[in-house]
């Protein structure tokens, strides 16, 4: 009987110990990040679940935005609409002429007429988009590039429909910031290089151009920037009861340069981007655009990067990010693959890379990913874009080894209405091409606002560890009170406060898992 009243007691004691053991490892134990981790990993393999969970999850900035490559045909339809343009049937392109009738044999009918007439309508939204594209008839490249002269003209007078659009769907990706390029002149600054002309002395056609027109160009960006945001705002009906969720948004600019242009007018647009960055707030750098493998933008890359570098040093306190890299093999002769990136940070001060693709042609590439690293220059990866205009994908592409190498990465959606894409199915690419983890993820979204030119101060100490500053090291973010310290620089630093806004919304999402 002893015995096995003993026997009784240590059975007791051994089940007691599994069920303390069991209710440790239990995810009861388990942080709201591990539980969110978990749950990701349990639907990787899951498409409809990893789509949702995808939708959802907070994913800070969206640093590489062209304005007119972001709005969806659909929408350009209803502004060539209302703008009564017509279009020609053979080209897609739009036109400002006397229309004709909607009769399918005529050759320039309104806009309208699409309305009615489904085969025309579908005609549009494949000619000024990637839908329908078909690689063997027609390159990627051609055809992604070619749609902006067709619908050019919708955009005419909608630039604040625009910035509304944009708004809207990054609020619907669950994204807390959005840096827009944007030639907010109406090509201003390229007349006034015109006219000016070229000097090989830098600082003198600086001058020249200063003396010539310039501040007015700025004054009259500013007064339109003006005008479009209003014109957003009242679509959004922000600052009222049925504010949609893009007014949440913030958005700043980056004034886009056309470098395919001559090169008097290239120097004055660049002159224009860092005018514009020390006149108003709004504008936080300047890019270079237009296709790097065009003639131009590849015989004048290096003077391009010479501009940059003569000018940076009368505006020490500009943001630079620069296209480079966007480039494959085949698209031009190997030795134009070799420098891009590298001239980019050294001589173009470049903090941040766009696409940079063609990394691993470059001269010494791993050196190059060394430097990179060192200096903490992000590189802004498109990889919908990077498929359909160059075919370089999976493992082609060269995201995993930016990671490898310590360069600070973050997903972009560089033309979202061209590709027909947006910011979660580049979550989604990103995670089923190259098995990303939620803290792969979660750091991606980090380090887009950490590498953004938004002012003010870090909520970060270190921008590699993201580890918070002392003045709110000790604060929860899913506390309903900060302290005074954190507070006052959350109310000081625009930064920091969107920074602290993207925390806030992780803390939420988590809570759902």
């Amino acid at each position: 009987m002893r015995s096995l009243r003993w026997a009784a007691i240590i059975c007791f004691l051994t089940v007691f110990s599994l069920g303390r053991i069991s209710r440790a490892q239990s995810p009861r134990g388990q942080s709201a990040e591990e539980k969110t981790a978990k749950y990701f990993e349990s639907v990787r393999h899951q498409p409809g679940l990893l789509l949702a969970f995808l939708q959802q999850i907070p994913k800070g900035g969206d640093l590489h935005v062209h304005l007119s490559g972001a709005i969806y045909a659909e929408s350009f339809i209803d502004w060539a609409s209302e703008g009564a343009l017509c279009v020609d049937r053979s080209t897609s392109k739009l036109m400002h002429a006397s229309c004709d009738s909607c009769e399918p044999y005529k050759n320039k009918p309104s806009v309208r007429c699409a309305y009615q007439d489904h085969v025309l309508y579908n005609q549009l939204v494949d000619a000024w988009s990637m839908r329908n594209w078909h690689r063997e008839e027609e390159s990627g490249h051609d055809h992604f590039f070619s749609t902006f002269e067709k619908f050019g003209p919708a955009m005419e007078k909608h630039i604040g429909d625009a910035l509304a659009e944009v708004a809207s769907r990054a609020a619907a990706d669950h994204l807390q910031y959005v840096e827009v390029m944007h030639t907010a002149d109406g090509a201003q600054a390229a007349i006034l290089g015109t006219k000016i002309g070229w000097d090989d002395d830098f600082s003198k056609l600086r001058d020249r151009l200063l003396a010539g027109g310039m501040a007015d160009i700025v004054a009259s960006v500013r007064s339109q920037v003006d005008s479009d945001e209003g014109r957003g705002k009242e679509l959004l009906h922000c600052g009222t009861a049925q504010a949609a969720p893009g007014c949440e948004v913030t958005i700043h600019y980056l004034y886009q340069v056309l470098r395919g242009l001559p090169r008097e007018q290239v120097f004055a647009q660049i002159l224009l981007g860092f005018e514009l960055t020390k006149a108003d707030p709004r504008f936080v750098g300047f890019n270079l655009v237009m296709p790097e493998d065009y003639y131009v933008p590849m015989h004048d890359f290096d003077l391009h990067m010479r501009i940059i570098e003569a000018l940076h040093k009368f505006y020490p306190a500009a943001h630079v990010s620069l296209h480079a890299g966007e480039l494959a093999m085949g698209l031009v002769p190997p030795e134009g693959l070799r420098f891009h990136i590298r001239e980019s940070i050294e001589r173009g001060g470049a903090e941040r890379i766009g696409h940079g693709v063609a990394v691993m042609s470059e001269n010494d590439p791993i050196g190059l990913l060394q430097e990179m690293a060192k200096k903490n220059v992000l590189v802004e990866i498109c990889l919908t874009s990077n498929d359909v205009i160059l075919g370089v994908s999976g493992d082609r592409h060269p995201l995993p080894v930016y990671m490898k190498y310590g360069v600070p990465v973050a997903l972009a959606t560089d033309d979202e209405g061209v590709s027909r894409s947006d910011m979660t199915h580049e979550y989604l690419r990103a995670v089923e091409t190259y098995g990303l983890s939620y803290a792969d993820l979660k750091r991606m979204a980090r380090e887009s606002l950490e590498h953004s030119f938004i002012p003010g101060d870090s909520l970060w100490r270190d921008g590699r560890q993201l580890g918070r500053v002392a003045a709110c090291e000790d604060d929860k973010v899913s506390g309903d009170r900060v302290s005074e310290k954190c507070q006052k620089l959350i109310g000081a630093s625009e930064r920091a406060h969107v920074q602290w806004t993207l925390e806030r919304a992780f803390v939420e999402f988590e809570k759902k898992f």
